[in-house]
């Protein structure tokens, strides 16, 4: 296969090697593909024919040498949301739903496993990350199955469940007194003095890439067509940076017809320095410090933020944040329409949809795609409280009877 490394601000090429940035000026790599071959080469057919997987797409991701991992990650459930469409105003809304991926429910399952084929390509027997939990849950759980060590670093503050669903596997979980930012530069710091693949230092190209396939399954499972706009939670601002280039690649190889999709961003105010470089129209990303119980999204210096303003711009989308209290709306509203339990991500992500479609910045007729990246397992504390007054009785039917027969009254007097 033709691909290589290619630095995104001087264009110098090299081979596949565990490295982020240039050598020659320090610009960040990405992986490139010989696209004219791959149009005489690929088609839906042959994808269809394959297992239910994100390999499915194995020519539009880093080759692997040691072999494609045989893991059933990815191509999750693309659900048409007609009663969450119905509140919204907006009856053409799907929900990619990463709530549900393998093994640990969310979409950094994807670029796990793409990252540690990689790291077993270049030797490594060690492998790590920074992470605000997802991350790390999926590092550990894969690391596991291939028999990998693995060390998890993590800011001291994150949620418990997600402390707990990583240190239940075999690896080695390490708080940091700190924010993202701070974890994420010691890592940076181990990636060079130690040999251990970083997957989102060191093995970064490689890693990113794992993304485009959410882009990837969009499109197949609308029927090989490009939605009119998606909207997707940021934020490092790599997933919304490659989910627009899976769709750019679609094209390019033929899978798919040309068409605009309107691409738009979601960020908790707390911590939305890319979603405030795109409202204040400016020209680089300013760092914030974090202040938000959405830790996923808690990134106050995001690597790919600047590439992720400048493409929801490109295509005519836009960007907005909501309060942490929209955000737990958010996981309610989904939740009771669809049956689907979102992360707080998601929460942010989905108040983000209602308030675009508030201000009229959505096509309400259009295609509409709202990603789901992670599952309210996660983050269950955040609506806890509906558990605070629940019903109590006997094991008798006159009991059962009489606390329904309350409810139904209350509810009558609520609605006159």
């Amino acid at each position: 296969m033709n691909q290589f490394l290619e630095c995104s601000s001087c264009g110098n090429r090299t081979e596949f090697k565990p490295e982020t940035v240039c050598h020659i000026c320090f610009g960040p790599l990405n992986v490139l593909y010989d696209y004219d071959a791959l149009k005489r080469s690929i088609s839906r057919k042959a994808i269809e024919a394959r297992p239910k997987t994100m390999w499915r797409y194995a020519e539009l991701l880093p080759e692997v040498l040691s072999g494609t991992p045989d893991t059933p990650v990815g191509f999750t459930p693309l659900v048409h949301a007609k009663r969450l469409g119905k509140v919204l105003g907006i009856p053409r809304l799907y929900i990619k739903n990463d709530s549900v991926n393998f093994p640990t429910l969310s979409f950094k399952d994807r670029v796990v496993s793409v990252a540690l084929a990689k790291a077993i390509d270049f030797g490594f027997n060690k492998v790590g990350c920074a992470s605000t939990g997802n991350l790390a849950n999926s590092v550990a759980a894969q690391a596991t199955q291939l028999g990998l060590e693995s060390v998890i670093l993590i800011p001291n503050d994150l949620e418990q469940q997600k402390v707990v669903a990583s240190a239940c596997y075999d690896t080695t979980v390490i708080k940091v007194l700190g924010n993202y930012d701070d974890v994420n530069r010691l890592c940076t710091e181990l990636s060079y003095r130690e040999k251990i693949a970083v997957v989102n230092v060191n093995l970064r190209p490689f890693y990113s890439e794992g993304s485009k396939t959410v882009g990837f399954e969009i499109a197949e499972q609308l029927g090989w067509r490009l939605p009119d706009q998606v909207i997707v939670p940021m934020a490092g601002g790599s997933l919304i940076s490659k989910i627009d280039k899976a769709f750019k690649e679609l094209v390019k190889v033929g899978l798919v017809e040309e068409k605009s999709a309107h691409i738009f961003g979601a960020q908790p105010k707390g911590c939305s320095p890319i979603s405030a470089m795109v409202k204040n129209r400016s020209e680089e990303i300013t760092p914030v410090k974090p202040d938000t119980i959405v830790k996923s999204l808690a990134i106050g210096s995001p690597a790919d933020g600047n590439r992720a303003a400048n493409i929801i711009r490109n295509s005519d989308g836009w960007a907005e944040d909501v309060t942490d209290s929209e955000a737990v709306a958010g996981i309610t509203l989904l939740a009771e329409t669809e049956g689907i339990f979102t992360e707080a991500a998601g929460g942010v992500t989905l108040s983000v949809t209602k308030k675009l479609a508030e201000q009229g910045k959505l096509d309400k007729s259009g295609v509409t795609v709202i990603c789901i990246t992670g599952n309210g397992l996660k983050t269950a504390d955040l609506v806890s409280y509906r558990t605070d007054n629940l019903s109590v009785i006997e094991a008798k039917y006159s009991s059962y009877k009489e606390i329904t027969t309350n409810k139904a009254e209350a509810d009558y007097v609520n609605t006159v």
